[in-house]
């Protein structure tokens, strides 16, 4: 199912007791998420009526029992699980295969039942969001919806192409009343990297900051400094799920954009790292990263933790340290004399992405 079937249905009236969204896309998530509650819940009944649990931190059977068990302060309840993908059994093929598993798979006997007579007034809502629908990730996210092939309702949240990046930026201008100058669109489609859910929120931060005016590259540039940096995480992403046309493609956008080049593979590098550290930590959530480098002293925000979680989920051990190789090869020939830092790069990201 699509998120505008979904949220179709749900204009009908047509609420489900336990539904699953599927995929990294947040900007379509959190749109199923709100209308969802909204479609359950009035404004008056929010209150003490919405729970939310993380599944990499409670078992799935917890979550089932606080689904049976009956308020007494509301008589219908929203209930939110998200890390679902942290509920499925462990693979045996370990680390390698991605360890995408969670605790054991605990529970999925329960959920059966549960969807089978779910409680009155108490809808119930799964979200799976570690993995995307390209590449390698695509094989994790059907792991994770035939583990909760039991939930009829399932909702694919694929990642937005960068033409309807582009589309939605403009909708969600028109529906702001928000005038465009010229080059805004593609500049901010392009250097966030087509994420929809940064595109919304940096789009709402631009209208109060420029006011009844339209907004300029000079609001841009003021106002979402680290677009640079998301662009380079798009690169990583790509990277990690062998996409050597979109890789190319990033790199060439940062190219354009007179982006130092030796610059973004120190960051490249940064990244690598951090998430090797993670998953050597087994670390599963942004939470957990964020938490775990601050009790090392290394402070990081959350936004940062989030990109590492992410890039730990898309390569595996091995992967990652094969890239910090690659990573070295390409900072010791940026350093030496070179026809051209781009050569060096591309070089890079033809090795990383090879199968």
């Amino acid at each position: 199912m699509t998120p505008a079937q979904f949220l179709s249905r749900l204009k009908r009236g047509e609420v489900p007791a336990v539904s699953l969204l599927l995929g990294s896309e947040s900007y379509e998530r959190r749109r199923c998420r709100e209308a969802l509650i909204a479609a359950h819940l009035t404004e008056e009944e929010r209150d003490g009526a919405i729970t939310l649990h993380d599944l990499s931190e409670v078992e799935l059977a917890q979550v089932l029992d606080d689904a049976r068990s009956l308020s007494l302060f509301a008589d219908k309840r929203v209930i939110v699980a998200s890390s679902a993908e942290a509920a499925l059994p462990r693979t045996a093929k370990g680390e390698d295969d991605g360890d995408e598993g969670g605790g054991g798979g605990a529970g999925l006997k329960e959920l059966e039942n549960y969807v089978g007579s779910p409680t009155p007034g108490t809808v119930l809502l799964f979200e799976s969001s570690r993995f995307d629908w390209e590449g390698d990730d695509k094989k994790k996210n059907e792991r994770v919806r035939k583990f909760f092939a039991a939930v009829p309702d399932a909702v694919e949240l694929k990642r937005y192409s960068q033409d309807d990046a582009r589309a939605l930026l403009e909708q969600l201008a028109r529906q702001a009343k928000l005038a465009l100058g010229p080059g805004v669109a593609e500049t901010l489609a392009e250097s966030l990297g087509g994420d929809a859910g940064r595109i919304a929120v940096e789009l709402e931060k631009l209208s109060l900051f420029a006011g009844t005016g339209a907004v300029t590259l000079e609001h841009v540039a003021a106002l979402i400094p680290d677009a640079r940096e998301t662009t380079i995480f798009v690169l990583v992403s790509a990277l990690g799920r062998r996409d050597r046309t979109r890789s190319l493609s990033v790199l060439d956008t940062l190219c354009r954009d007179g982006e130092y080049l030796p610059l973004a593979l120190s960051f490249l590098s940064g990244q690598f790292r951090m998430a090797l550290i993670a998953k050597e930590a087994n670390l599963k959530s942004a939470g957990q990263v964020q938490g775990h480098f601050t009790k090392q002293g290394v402070a990081m925000w959350g936004s940062r933790a989030e990109q590492v979680a992410q890039t730990a989920t898309k390569f595996t051990k091995g992967q990652l340290e094969r890239g910090l190789k690659l990573i070295f090869a390409a900072d010791r020939d940026l350093r030496s004399a070179r026809p051209d830092d781009r050569i060096v790069m591309e070089r890079f990201v033809v090795e990383v992405t090879a199968v």
